[in-house]
C-alpha cells in the first residue's frame, strides 16, 4: 500500500451559519400523500431522480406507471432511474426484468422530444462496446439532437452504465458541463442560505405591568390628608394671629418642598433607572448562569459563543459584554421557550443582538446610558435648595405656630414631619414605578422596531435560497470534478478504469439541512472516490467547502485488491451508520455516512425513507457493491462479476434492440 497526501486551498469555515445545526426545511417536493395521483407520484420521482435519489425515484414512478399513467416523458424518467447509479452487471434480476418489460409497457416510437430522449436512452443502454466507431457516431448525433435538460439528465444518470469509446466521448461532455455549471447561479453567495432555518418573527418581552399595591395607595392618600389638613391648619393659625414672618416661613416652605420634592424625583428615577441598567452589564457568576448542557438555555448560549466576533481582544470583549449578553440571553428564553421554538429559526435575532453589541463596544458607546441618566446639576442644585429652603421654613413656620398655639404647634411638629415623610415615600414609589413601566414600554416598542427591522433585512436576504434540486446540480457537479482529478492523478482515462465509486460523507463540525424526507446536504463535505483499476484499488479522499465549491486536503492511497481483508457496514437504529474497510495490514478506512438519530428528525419525517434518500444520494449502494465484491473475491471479482452480468446483459440487449425496433 503506498500512501501521498497534500494540502491545497484551505476551506473558510461560513461566517453566515451561526451554530452547525440540523435544519429542516418545510418544503414537500419530496413528500407524496397517500391519496397521492399518478401525476403527483411522477412529479415527485422526476424531483427525487433530480436530488440524486434514483431508488426512491423508480419506486414513485413505477407505482404510477402500474396505475396506468403512461407516456414517453415518463418512461424517460423511469428508464434514467431504474439505471442510475449502477453498472451494467449491477443490476438485479427484477431490474433487468422490469427493464425488459418496459418495452412492452410503454408506447415506442413518436416523434417530439420525449420520444426521442427514450431512443436515445435505449440506444445508450444497448451499445456494445465493440460496436464501429460508425454507430457511436448516430449515437452521438441523435444525443446532440435532444434539449439541453435531457442531454444533462442521461450525462448525469447513465455515467456508470456506459463503457468503451461511448463512455469517453460522454465523460468528456459531463466534464465539460460540470465545470461550466459547478459554480454557476451566484453559488458561493447563495449555499450557505440553504442552512439557514425559516426566521421566526421577532417576539416582545412582555413589560412587567406596572405593581403598585392597595396599602401603598391607602398609604400615599391617608399620609397626604393628614399632611395637607396639618399644612392649611398651620397656615391660618399664623395668619389670624397676624404672624408675618411665619406666614413668609409658611409659604417659603411650601414653595421648596414642591420644587425641592419634584426635582427630588427625577433625580431619584434617574438613579434607579442607571442602577437598573447596570445591573445588566454585571458580570455573571458562572454557577448561577450557566445554562444547563442541554435544552433551550444551552442552545443559545451555544450560538452566542459562536456569534463572537474574531477581530476585537475577545478577553475584554467578554469581560465587558457577559452581564449584558446573559441579559439578552435570558430575555430569549423568556420569550421563546414556552413555545417549544427551534433556536435555528432566531439564530437570526440572535447575530443581530450580539452585532449590536459590538458594533456599541467597538464605538464605546456600550454604556452612553449611564451619561444619558446622569443627574443634570440643575436638578441637584434644586432639590438641596428646595429641602433647605423646605427645612428652614418649616421649623420658623413651627416655631411661631407654637408661639401662638402650643398645643396646635406641638401636636404638628411630630404629625407634619412624619406624614411628609410617609407622604413623599408612598409617592415617590407610585411615580416611579408608573415611570418604570412607562419607559420600559418606550424601550420595548422601539426594541421591537429595531429586530423587526433587522428580521426584514435577514428576510430579504434569504430570498433567494436555493432550492433543493440546485443544490443537488452542484453537488453532482462537485463530483464530476473531483472525479477527473482522480483520473488526472493517475494520468488514466474513464473507459480503463474498471469501476469507480463514490461516498460522500459529512465533515467534522459541518452545518446540515434537507428538506423534508429528503437528503442531508452538508456545508462541508468528506469524499472518498474509488477507482478500480487493473493494478489495484486507487482512493482519493479529500473535504469539500459546498459553500465555495472547493477541494482541500487531498489524500491518495493505492492498494491492491488483495489488500482489503474486509468490508463492513455497522448501523443501529439512532447511530450514525459507519462504512468502514480492513486492509490486510491492520488498517481501517471508515467514513460516517448519515444520521437517523431521532432529535434530527421533524415531524412528518419517514425515519427509513430519510435514511434511504441520504444513503442513496451519498452514492452508498454502488460502493458497497463493488468493494463488498473485491473484498469477498480479490481480484478475481472483476472476471466472475463480469462473467455473472453477460448472460443477463444479452437479454438486456437483446430487449433494447427489440424497443428501438
Amino acid at each position: 500500500m503506498t500512501t501521498s497526501g497534500g494540502n491545497t486551498n484551505t476551506a473558510e469555515g461560513s461566517a453566515h451559519v451561526g451554530v452547525q445545526a440540523n435544519v429542516v426545511h418545510g418544503d414537500l417536493i419530496y413528500t407524496v400523500p397517500p391519496d397521492a395521483t399518478p401525476e403527483e407520484m411522477v412529479a415527485a420521482g422526476i424531483r427525487c431522480l433530480g436530488g440524486g435519489m434514483p431508488r426512491r425515484a423508480w419506486k414513485l414512478l413505477a407505482d404510477a406507471v402500474d396505475r396506468g399513467y403512461v407516456n414517453s416523458e415518463v418512461h424517460f424518467y423511469w428508464l434514467l432511474s431504474l439505471v442510475s447509479g449502477r453498472t451494467r452487471q449491477e443490476m438485479s434480476g427484477e431490474e433487468l426484468r422490469a427493464l425488459e418489460q418496459g418495452w412492452e409497457i410503454f408506447p415506442q416510437g413518436g416523434i417530439g422530444i420525449w420520444p426521442e430522449s427514450v431512443d436515445t436512452v435505449q440506444r445508450l443502454i444497448g451499445y456494445k462496446p465493440n460496436e464501429p466507431a460508425t454507430d457511436i457516431n448516430i449515437i452521438i448525433k441523435d444525443f446532440d439532437g435532444l434539449g439541453e435538460a435531457q442531454q444533462a439528465l442521461i450525462l448525469q444518470h447513465l455515467e456508470h452504465f456506459l463503457e468503451g469509446l461511448l463512455l469517453d466521448e460522454m465523460w468528456g461532455r459531463a466534464l465539460v458541463e460540470a465545470e461550466r455549471e459547478q459554480r454557476s447561479s451566484q453559488r458561493s453567495d447563495r449555499v450557505w442560505k440553504f442552512f439557514e432555518d425559516v426566521p421566526l418573527e421577532p417576539r416582545v418581552r412582555k413589560v412587567q405591568p406596572v405593581a403598585v399595591g392597595v396599602m401603598t395607595w391607602a398609604g400615599a392618600i391617608s399620609a397626604s390628608l393628614v399632611l395637607a389638613v396639618s399644612t392649611v391648619r398651620i397656615g391660618l393659625t399664623l395668619a389670624q394671629a397676624g404672624r408675618a414672618s411665619g406666614i413668609l416661613a409658611w409659604l417659603v416652605s411650601v414653595a421648596g418642598g414642591f420644587f425641592g420634592v419634584q426635582h427630588g424625583l427625577e433625580w431619584r428615577w434617574r438613579v434607579q433607572r442607571r442602577q437598573a441598567k447596570d445591573k445588566q452589564f454585571e458580570t455573571p457568576q458562572q454557577s448561577k448562569t450557566a445554562a444547563p448542557s442541554s435544552g433551550f438555555a444551552w442552545q443559545v448560549d451555544q450560538y452566542f459563543a459562536r456569534c463572537r466576533p474574531e477581530d476585537v481582544d475577545r478577553k475584554a470583549w467578554r469581560k465587558e459584554t457577559a452581564g449584558i449578553l446573559r441579559y439578552i440571553r435570558d430575555e430569549i428564553v423568556e420569550v421563546y421557550r414556552e413555545t417549544k421554538v427551534n433556536v435555528d429559526r432566531i439564530s437570526w435575532l440572535i447575530r443581530y443582538r450580539v452585532d449590536e453589541i459590538t458594533g456599541q463596544w467597538r464605538e464605546g458607546s456600550l454604556r452612553n446610558y449611564r451619561a444619558r441618566l446622569a443627574v443634570p446639576p440643575p436638578t441637584r442644585a434644586i432639590t438641596f435648595l428646595g429641602l433647605l429652603t423646605l427645612t428652614g421654613g418649616g421649623v420658623w413656620a413651627l416655631i411661631c405656630t407654637i408661639q401662638t398655639s402650643p398645643l396646635l404647634g406641638s401636636l404638628a411638629t411630630v404629625v407634619v414631619p412624619i406624614s411628609g415623610w410617609a407622604t413623599t415615600r408612598w409617592w415617590f414609589r407610585i411615580a416611579l414605578e408608573n415611570r418604570r413601566f412607562s419607559t420600559d414600554k418606550a424601550e420595548s416598542e422601539l426594541r421591537n422596531l429595531a429586530d423587526q427591522a433587522a428580521f426584514d433585512r435577514w428576510r430579504e436576504e434569504l430570498a433567494d435560497k436555493p432550492e433543493e434540486r440546485e443544490i443537488a446540480a452542484w453537488l453532482e457537479c462537485d463530483r464530476k470534478v473531483l472525479l477527473n482529478e482522480a483520473l488526472q492523478h493517475y494520468k488514466t482515462t474513464m473507459s480503463h478504469v474498471i469501476a469507480h465509486a463514490f461516498i460522500d460523507t459529512p465533515a467534522a463540525s459541518t452545518g446540515r439541512a434537507r428538506v423534508q424526507n429528503g437528503p442531508w446536504r452538508y456545508l462541508r463535505y468528506r469524499f472518498l472516490v474509488f477507482l478500480l483499476t487493473r493494478n489495484g484499488v486507487r482512493q482519493l479522499t479529500a473535504e469539500l467547502d459546498f459553500e465555495r465549491g472547493r477541494f482541500h486536503a487531498h489524500q491518495w492511497i493505492n492498494y491492491r485488491f488483495e489488500a482489503i481483508s474486509a468490508v463492513q457496514v455497522n448501523q443501529t437504529s439512532t447511530d450514525e451508520p459507519t462504512f468502514k474497510i480492513t486492509l490486510v495490514d491492520g488498517q481501517e478506512i471508515k467514513a460516517h455516512v448519515t444520521s437517523q438519530a431521532p432529535e434530527n428528525l421533524r415531524q412528518g419525517d419517514v425515519p427509513q425513507t430519510v435514511a434511504d434518500v441520504t444513503l442513496d444520494a451519498a452514492g452508498f449502494h454502488h460502493t458497497l457493491h463493488v468493494l463488498e465484491g473485491i473484498a469477498a473475491e480479490g481480484r478475481g471479482w472483476i472476471k466472475e462479476d463480469k462473467l455473472r452480468g453477460e448472460g443477463r446483459m444479452r437479454k438486456l440487449v437483446d430487449a433494447a434492440q427489440t424497443g428501438n425496433d
